[in-house]
């Protein structure tokens, strides 16, 4: 799926900017990753608070192989209906999104390094 295809599947959710990523597309708003695009797949952010309803519509999470072992992923399959139908694409959107929202949120914020000022001597 290019670039211009995700920016009109998301359309009803809103702006979106997609950039490359590790063999497919990462789709982000408000510079928060909260998508991926891959193999021809919409992949949503999930957390605690959104897993169990993508779970109940039928959804599954991204899954990948690192050293021969299955990794799962906190991106889950964007349910078919909200392909069809504009109104169900924001909601699942906005559920992806408000996930990335609280990752970034539990994230330290770093600081930036101080600077000593040299003492001139006497």
């Amino acid at each position: 799926m290019d670039a211009e295809r995700i920016k009109e599947v998301f359309e009803p959710f809103g702006r979106v900017e997609v950039k490359r990523m590790f063999g497919g597309a990462g789709i982000y708003s408000d510079g928060l990753c909260f998508a991926m695009a891959i193999d021809g797949d919409i992949f949503l952010k999930v957390d605690d608070d959104n897993r169990d309803a993508f779970r109940t519509a039928g959804s599954r999470p991204f899954v990948y192989d690192m050293k021969g072992k299955p990794q799962e992923m906190n991106y889950w399959r964007l349910v078919d209906a909200a392909l069809d139908d504009g109104a169900e694409l924001k909601r699942w959107a906005s559920s992806g999104f408000a996930a990335a929202k609280r990752a970034a949120a539990k994230k330290p914020v770093r600081k930036s390094p101080t600077k000593v000022k040299a003492r001139k001597g006497k």
